[in-house]
């Protein structure tokens, strides 16, 4: 039996400045318009937060060819080198992973920054209305 969740909030990661960061921030108006009771948050991962369970996160994820889901930080390959400079959203993820506290059912919508923005806003939605 498949269990469906309701969605209250889903967690923007993004910088409006950075083209290469900044899609999931671009798409944010057509996201609210399409999805008025959800709550998206703009979030910082230089911030301390938590996620509760069932947590939906979209970012922009540099590699990717085409938009993703990923359940868990540890699909993703580790940068190169970490320094506090480049503490990301990968880095945030796996410390809560590390202290226990990466919640159950997380989904990361990853988006290559180079898509477009009615490729990345159709990808979400049908990704949205599948959970």
């Amino acid at each position: 039996m498949i269990k469906f969740v309701e969605i209250r909030e889903v967690y923007i990661f993004g910088n409006p400045v950075l083209a290469a960061d900044a899609l999931p921030v671009k798409i944010l108006p057509e996201l609210k318009k399409r999805f008025p009771e959800i709550d998206f948050q703009i979030k910082d991962p230089n911030e301390d937060f938590e996620l509760p369970e069932n947590s939906i996160i979209i970012d922009a994820v540099v590699g990717l060819k085409e938009p993703r889901v990923f359940n868990s930080p540890d699909e993703f390959s580790a940068p190169p080198n970490i320094t506090l400079h480049d503490f990301d959203l990968y880095s945030h993820l796996q410390l809560l992973k590390k202290i226990g506290k990466l919640p159950k059912n997380l989904r990361i919508i990853g988006l290559p920054p180079e898509i477009s923005k009615k490729e990345t806003v159709d990808f979400i939605i049908s990704t949205l209305l599948k959970v």
